[in-house]
């Protein structure tokens, strides 16, 4: 039989978790963010789910090709542009929109011969310091871009830094808004956590991406069930063998764990390969058999221990669930375990493992 361990992608979740951005700013239109191969979701996977969306965004074009073929026809963008001038013959072909973010792509799109003008999203860098024209800049590229005949429309976006902690978007947003306060086009600039957090500024577009995968952007002030968030994706494995421990027993590689009473654990077939942070420590919580358990020792290639002591009914193959929803509908949330790990919710899910099995759940 296959190893026991599985990654379960819940579709009912992206579609409510999608509804949920919606509701937060329901005059705008959203851009489902499915970059990182839907934030290692799996775009044909969670396709289905987000099929509601006005739109989706991503970062490549094999991804946006892999949309189209999904029978997609509605718009998509490329978050980051193009990479070199032949790029903009695929964004012709299959009708994609794009970031332009510096001069070398708008000098690309002077050199691009077309019959059909591009609708582009002219980036300001408004404190973000990654991509985008400085506000300084931002018109006079916009200028240039206008006067091109291989543009059509030109909307306006940027990224906030700080939108889910004290500092909050108002200064970003007030430089965005006098810098283009009489430019025609559309804005985007509102991520998950503006999204949730400050709607006010949702304006015709906005772009969530963790929090339609069920995560909290705000983790720490705010869990996923307090943004009525459900986990996209869960990941179990099951018990392979179960060990009786004495006092002073140690646990895995280096012995980091020792026994202080008379214990019981469980070896599960789950391991840093299966994309579980070899970095948790003990006490990281997880669901055994539903039930709130926890990590002893080092986590290995191929396996981690939980402590049974307290959980008399749990051996052989009882299932544990490293994050997302058990069989008995309790959630651990895929934050919680980040936290322990020290990072956050993104890099587990774009960390599941090939060799992982995945099921589509309707």
């Amino acid at each position: 039989m296959p190893r026991p361990i599985l990654a379960t992608i819940h579709t009912a979740a992206l579609r409510h978790n999608l509804a949920r951005c919606r509701a937060r700013a329901p005059d705008a239109r959203v851009w489902a963010i499915v970059k990182a191969n839907a934030y290692g979701h799996g775009i044909e996977r969670a396709f289905e789910g987000l099929r509601a969306a006005d739109g989706f965004a991503l970062l490549d074009l094999e991804e946006a090709q892999r949309v189209r073929a999904l029978g997609w026809r509605g718009p998509i963008l490329l978050l980051e542009g193009v990479f070199e001038l032949r790029d903009l013959e695929l964004c012709s072909r299959l009708g994609l929109w794009h970031t332009v973010h510096c001069n070398e792509q708008i000098g690309m799109l002077a050199s691009h011969k077309t019959n059909v003008p591009h609708r582009v999203f002219l980036k300001m860098n408004s404190g973000m310091n990654r991509l985008g024209f400085t506000p300084e800049r931002y018109r006079s590229a916009w200028t240039r871009l206008n006067a091109l005949p291989q543009v059509d429309e030109i909307s306006l976006i940027t990224h906030f830094s700080d939108a889910d902690g004290e500092r909050g978007v108002a200064s970003q947003m007030a430089v965005f808004a006098s810098v283009t306060r009489d430019l025609p086009g559309e804005r985007s600039v509102c991520n998950s956590a503006a999204t949730l957090r400050h709607s006010e500024f949702a304006s015709d577009w906005v772009r969530p991406g963790i929090a339609i995968y069920g995560s909290a952007p705000d983790f720490g002030q705010h869990s996923a069930a307090e943004w009525d968030l459900q986990p996209a994706m869960t990941m179990a494995a099951r018990i392979i063998a179960t060990q009786d421990l004495a006092p002073g027993d140690s646990v895995g590689y280096g012995s980091t764990f020792v026994a202080k009473d008379a214990m019981r654990i469980g070896i599960v077939a789950c391991g840093y390969a299966d994309g579980y942070p070899r970095v948790c420590p003990s006490g990281t919580p997880v669901l055994i058999d539903g039930l709130r358990g926890c990590t002893v020792g080092r986590v290995s290639m191929d396996m981690l221990v939980v402590d049974l002591t307290a959980l008399p009914q749990a051996g052989f193959g009882t299932e544990v669930t490293l994050w997302g929803r058990a069989s008995n509908g309790a959630v651990l949330s895929i934050d919680e375990v980040a936290h322990c790990a020290g990072t956050v919710g993104y890099e587990l899910m774009c960390a599941l493992a090939p060799r992982v099995p995945v099921l589509v759940e309707a």
